[in-house]
Order: structure tokens, then sequence, then C-alpha cells
């Protein structure tokens, strides 16, 4: 067949979250820094593009962010078809094979805990050396979109951005799922293209690309402290991104088709 059935995909995923688990910790932290730099280079394309027709968005308002959903999916697209390691993919990627007992839980807590740090390593070295150094968004109207930006990702009720990020950890892990039935490089691209692109338009909350955004909006002047990017943002989207790719992708397809299939 040109793909792989969805009642294969679980196991899959176990052989790829045993071997992800496996991984020396070097080579996990620089995988998982390329992934930071990955993310931060598909949402600052998405962000200079959805905000370079201001006259067009002003009658057009869905238009920015359906623009920044069609150009954000390249970071995910690196991520998996290069090679390297995202925290939010991980959170789906590594359950069947702890359900099923062959990684320890711990394990998985430890995975999840060095690359969400490597990301973040990773994001910030693309973000201040290729965009705030290099000035992509030193005047209007990036300036204004990246600080807006900021300002809203760290004002909205916690609750709120805890949904937001199981939504859109549901949807990249769907993408990171979907991309497993692929063989093929284009079938891979349309798998992840799509799902990530309904997480953009819709405006959830992707913690490692927040972890783009909001730093980004620091260092061009948003009146935002780094204390609340993380207590507002940062901890409540990663849990809710852990919720919605180990519950509702990674935990769910193990249930239907491992649990019940046995």
């Amino acid at each position: 067949m040109s793909i792989y059935t969805p009642k294969e995909l679980p196991a899959i995923a176990e052989q790829t979250g045993i071997d992800k688990a496996n991984y020396h910790w070097k080579k996990t932290f620089v995988l998982a820094f390329l992934a930071g730099a990955y993310i931060a280079m598909g949402a600052t394309l998405a962000v200079y593009v959805s905000n370079g027709f201001p006259g067009i968005s002003a009658e057009n308002p869905v238009l920015p962010k359906l623009l920044a959903g069609l150009t954000f999916p390249v970071g995910l697209m690196l991520v998996l078809l290069a090679g390297a390691e995202l925290f939010t993919g991980n959170n789906a990627m590594l359950i069947p094979g702890c359900l099923n007992g062959k990684i320890k839980w711990y394990v998985v807590v430890k995975n999840w805990l060095l690359v969400f740090g490597s990301n973040f390593v990773g994001t910030i070295f693309f973000s201040y050396l290729f965009v705030h150094i290099t000035g992509l968004f030193d005047h209007d109207p990036w300036q204004s979109a990246i600080i807006h930006i900021a300002e809203l990702k760290t004002t909205q009720p916690w609750h709120i951005i805890f949904l937001k990020g199981i939504g859109a950890n549901w949807l990249v892990c769907l993408a990171v799922w979907l991309a497993l039935t692929a063989k093929s490089t284009s079938g891979k691209i349309a798998a992840i293209w799509w799902p990530v692109m309904v997480f953009v338009v819709l405006g959830y909350e992707h913690s490692i690309a927040n972890m783009f955004y909001v730093p980004m909006g620091i260092f061009e002047g948003a009146p935002v402290t780094w204390g609340a990017f993380v207590f507002n943002n940062l901890i409540p989207s990663a849990l809710g991104n852990i919720v919605g790719g180990a519950v509702f992708v990674g935990g769910v397809y193990w249930y239907a088709y491992q649990k019940i299939g046995k």
C-alpha cells in the first residue's frame, strides 16, 4: 500500500517513541535545539507574511490568520523531514510505548523536560540572532504586530490558554500522526500542512511557537515581563499541549487500536 493504515500507526509510534527514549541526552539536546530553531523559522515567516498587507487585511480580517496558517507549517515540516526533537510531538509519540510498558513513565517525563528546555534554547537562539539582531521586525507593521501578539498571549485568562493549548497540540500531534501514514515526502508535507494550518488560523496556543512569539515581542519592546511570559502563557500552554498530545492522540489511538484491539 502507498500509506500505512490507522491500525498500524500506534505500533509505528511505539517504536519511534522507544527510539527517542533511548537517545543519548546529547543527541536529544542537539535535535531539540534544532527543532526550536525550526519552529522559530516558521513563526518568523508567518509573522512577516501575515502582517505584510495591512491595507488589504483591514478589510479582510481573516486574511492575516490564513496567511500565517499557510506559512507556519514549514517549521514542523523541517522537524519531521530533516529530523529533530519537538516537545509537542513527543507528547504523543512516547505514549503508546509507555502505556504498553516498554518505556518507563519517568523516562517519558525526563525526555519531555529535556526536549522542552532544549527547544527553548533553539527558539531564543534563532529569534535573537537572526530576527532581532538582523532587524527583521525593527519597523512597522511587523514591530507593532509582534508586540501586540506578545501582549495578547500574556493577558488572556489562564484557563483559556490551557484550553487553547489542548486544541493546538491535538492538531499538531494529528499532523505528526498523519505524517506517519505517508511513505513519500510529498505525502508527509500534505499530512503536516493542513492540521497545523487549522491550529494557527484558529489562534490556539503552541508552547514552542510561543517561545518565539513572546520573547520576540519582548526583544522589540513589548511591555511584557519574562515572569508574565512563563506563568501566564508558557506553563498553561505547555500543560494544555501535554493533554492534547498525550491524551487526545497518543492515548486515544493506543486505546482504540492496541488496548481494545487486543
